[in-house]
């Protein structure tokens, strides 16, 4: 699952469209899209969709607010995919949210401040959790960081490795603002591909199709994981291939691309 789309929870009129944008998790949004004095109808408006048997995933409000009491209250609706718990940052509190979810259902802790990041590593190994999301935007309010790129790379780097100790999917990548920015979100796909992440928060439906297409193995690379998987069972050991050594972790890393796709996949080229 590469795409996970917000949607405000008080924009009924929204959710549907939403799920046809083909994003992989919608997220029917209580908290940061939601002003406060919509937040009861907001919460209606998605019991209401739930109850239907419409599934999503809810990002609920935090633990130290008026509404979270009420927002628990949906965990148990016929829909309800998983919970987005924002502001993830002390261990017992998202333990406490996981041992509330029916069994199946997915939470993803939303770190995005200092502490949150520090504490990946305990909230990755959490029974219950299924994924770390990163709240890219809040995390530089509360770190008092400006830029992006290689100013929060210690932050993206440690969900990523928390992650793999906590033995979870690849992270997802936090929001990027500029809609309608085809190259600038391009380029922020390509960056959270590189550095580990399996995909990405959006905030508009026209972000999706970059998303999936971003985190989806291209044609060129599922071509050269064949071409390696196929000369590897005619080999006892490190051999070279196009003039590059190809050893275990290469062989590893072609298998992780073709489980990806459904098999058969593009037959190696043969220039």
């Amino acid at each position: 699952m590469h795409s996970f789309l917000f949607v405000p929870g008080d924009r009924p009129e929204r959710f549907a469209k939403a799920q046809a944008a083909g994003a992989h998790v919608v997220i029917l949004d209580l908290e940061d899209a939601v002003a406060p004095q919509s937040k009861d109808a907001a919460r209606e408006a998605c019991s209401d969709w739930l109850a239907s048997g419409r599934q999503a995933l809810l990002r609920i409000n935090g633990a130290d607010t008026r509404w979270h009491a009420d927002d628990l209250a949906l965990l148990r609706l016929q829909g309800l995919r998983g919970v987005m718990l924002p502001k993830a940052e002390d261990p017992d509190a998202v333990a406490a949210i996981a041992a509330l979810l029916p069994h199946g259902a997915l939470l993803v802790p939303l770190l995005e401040t200092s502490e949150g990041i520090w504490n990946a590593r305990e909230i990755a190994r959490i029974p219950g959790v299924n994924r770390l999301a990163f709240g890219s935007v809040d995390f530089q309010l509360d770190a008092g960081i400006e830029g992006d790129d290689d100013a929060l790379l210690y932050a993206r780097s440690r969900l990523v490795l928390a992650s793999r100790l906590g033995r979870l999917a690849s992270p997802l990548d936090g929001v990027t603002l500029a809609i309608g920015d085809a190259p600038a979100l391009a380029a922020d796909v390509a960056r959270a591909r590189r550095l580990g992440f399996g995909g990405k928060l959006c905030i508009h439906p026209s972000q999706v199709g970059a998303v999936n297409e971003g985190f989806a193995p291209a044609a060129h690379e599922l071509r050269w994981a064949t071409e390696v998987v196929t000369a590897a069972t005619k080999q006892n050991g490190p051999f070279v291939l196009r003039g590059k050594m190809v050893d275990r972790p290469v062989i590893e890393r072609a298998h992780r691309l073709l489980a990806m796709v459904p098999l058969p996949v593009i037959a190696p080229s043969t220039a």
